[in-house]
């Protein structure tokens, strides 16, 4: 466990250079196309710089507010405080601050740089959908994400793939703008070359930014799943809740790309198998299930 820990502390730190290194590879590549010189890796380290320390200190804000996540009301969800409460204490957690999102479709996730500023959000649909036992598996599931550090990963990992591809597509944009020239309009080939690539690496920065987001392991969701199952002493709970998530039909209207990968379950259904299953942000939930029931 604090192997996992260590691992997912330094996966941040190196997720924070390697995307704020695309950023910086970003501007300077517009600034050339462009014929700015050092202006455009001048403004691409400020950006780079504003994003990586925001989405330290602020990434739990930026999801929850993207999530359009709401403070639980204790009066009207006594139960989710309460079950919340009760499952920090015995996993030995700070209390972490719990939301609501009110949408169908029964999801959950958690967020925040450390167990001292977490935060755990789940939908009213997750609500009225589960039983005792298995919000106490869907919880005790987004807690251990707390614990282990998973939140620190993927959180960092959703609000710098989004800036990424923000980034990529205001070069796009300004490029359309400009209609492609530069200032000097007798650069020759080279000038052509430096164009073509930076359109390119527009294009494919948000791609480059999304496999960075999938090459974090899958296996912290069967990780999480087994801690679950360790700390409320029931697998079948968690097995059952995930069951009825897959069986959902309905779709969470607030989830994006840079954030399916928070969720305890891919909110945007995209569980195809093949190749395409390799785009996948989660494990196949029928091989949770599988693996769960089996302990």
């Amino acid at each position: 466990m604090y192997d996992q820990i260590a691992s997912n502390k330094f996966k941040s730190v190196v997720l924070i250079i390697v995307f704020v290194l695309l950023v910086l590879l970003i501007g300077w590549v517009f600034g050339e196309a462009m014929q700015w010189g050092y202006a455009g890796l001048v403004l691409a380290f400020i950006a780079a710089f504003a994003m990586a320390w925001g989405s330290y200190w602020y990434s739990d804000r930026i999801v929850l507010s993207i999530s359009r996540a709401r403070p639980v009301d204790r009066d009207i969800e006594p139960y989710l405080v309460n079950t919340v409460e009760g499952l920090a204490i015995a996993a030995g957690l700070p209390v972490p601050r719990a939301y609501v999102i009110d949408d169908p479709a029964p999801n959950a996730f958690a967020t925040g740089r450390n167990p001292e500023n977490a935060a755990v959000a789940v939908t009213t649909g997750l609500l009225q959908a589960m039983n005792r036992q298995e919000l106490e598996g869907v919880l005790a599931h987004e807690l251990a994400h707390v614990r282990n550090y998973d939140t620190l990963v993927q959180t960092l990992a959703a609000v710098l793939a989004g800036s990424v591809a923000l980034a990529s597509e205001w070069m796009l944009r300004s490029f359309w703008w400009s209609g492609g020239r530069r200032r000097d309009s007798n650069s020759g080939q080279l000038g052509a070359i430096m164009m073509v690539v930076a359109v390119a690496l527009a294009i494919l920065a948000p791609f480059a930014a999304m496999l960075i987001q999938m090459a974090i392991s899958r296996r912290r969701e069967y990780l999480a799943d087994a801690s679950a199952a360790m700390l409320t002493r029931y697998p079948p709970g968690l097995a059952s809740a995930l069951r009825k998530i897959a069986a959902d039909t309905n779709q969470l209207r607030v989830a994006t790309k840079a954030t399916e990968s928070l969720f305890i379950a891919n909110p945007l259904k995209a569980h195809s198998g093949g190749v395409a299953g390799l785009f996948n942000t989660h494990p196949p939930i029928q091989e949770r299930i599988r693996v769960l029931e089996a302990m």
